[in-house]
């Protein structure tokens, strides 16, 4: 059994991996052409973003 800081990296590695393997997998057959699942690959970045912002912190302007 993992302690809870592991259990927690390993979720939030599985997220961020999910994310990132399902905008490769929409975008993939599509490339850059505008197309119906635009909204979608809106909203996947935006959650990537969000998750991003849990794991790493706000991103921080210089």
């Amino acid at each position: 059994m993992m302690n809870s800081q592991t259990d927690k990296l390993v979720r939030r590695t599985t997220m961020v991996a999910t994310v990132t393997a399902s905008y490769f997998l929409l975008t993939a057959d599509y490339g850059s052409e505008p197309n119906a699942l635009d909204p979608i690959k809106k909203a996947i970045l935006s959650a990537q973003n969000s998750v991003k912002e849990y794991v790493f912190g706000p991103k921080k302007e210089s």
